[in-house]
Formats: C-alpha cells, sequence, structure tokens
C-alpha cells in the first residue's frame, strides 16, 4: 500500500487526497490532524535525503508518496495515482508567496 502524506490545506494535496478517495491502493495520512502523524511524517522528513532540496527551500514536502519498497516519490503518477481524474479546485497555497508545499 502506498502511504500518501498530505494535509488538508495544502491545494496540491486536496487534489491527491480526491484522486486517491476510495481506491484501497493508497493509505491517505493527513499530518495536520493528530500530532502521531506529524511525527510519523517528520521522522521520515528529517532522516531521508530525498526530502533535502525541500528542506533547503523550506518547503514542507508534502504531498509525499512512500511506496511499498520505502521508495519516496513528490510525483503522483509515480505512486500510480493519476490526477487528471480529479477537477482542479483552487484552494490555499503552502507557501505566503503562493507557491507550493
Amino acid at each position: 500500500m502506498v502511504k500518501i502524506y498530505v494535509m488538508s490545506t495544502c491545494r496540491d494535496c486536496t487534489d491527491v487526497k480526491r484522486a486517491a478517495a476510495g481506491d484501497d491502493r493508497f493509505e491517505v495520512i493527513d499530518i495536520g490532524e493528530h500530532v502521531h502523524n506529524l511525527k510519523e511524517f517528520l521522522q521520515l522528513r528529517d532522516n531521508n535525503p530525498k526530502f533535502k532540496l525541500a528542506r533547503a527551500r523550506g518547503l514542507v514536502g508534502i504531498p509525499c508518496f512512500l511506496l511499498p519498497d520505502g521508495t519516496i516519490t513528490f510525483r503522483p503518477e509515480e505512486a500510480g495515482l493519476d490526477l487528471s481524474v480529479v477537477e482542479k479546485i483552487d484552494g490555499p497555497a503552502c507557501n505566503i508567496d503562493g507557491s507550493g508545499c
């Protein structure tokens, strides 16, 4: 099963959550829903070199996809998720400048 780390206030995450809804190949984990989820994500983020660029840019690093083999990707299609099936909706951006998370 692919774990997807998201946050409900992240515009990109909203699209991902909608695309993964009802698909048992994915477990969506909202890091803002409970401190346990946040700690799980931070453990992954703070100890994995895949997040180096995100950390350097001051980004959170979500949405994040943890594949069953332990591989991390930030690209939905690499996790088997097709975002073309969801209608894009505007929402809040994660950064003050309106860029991504």
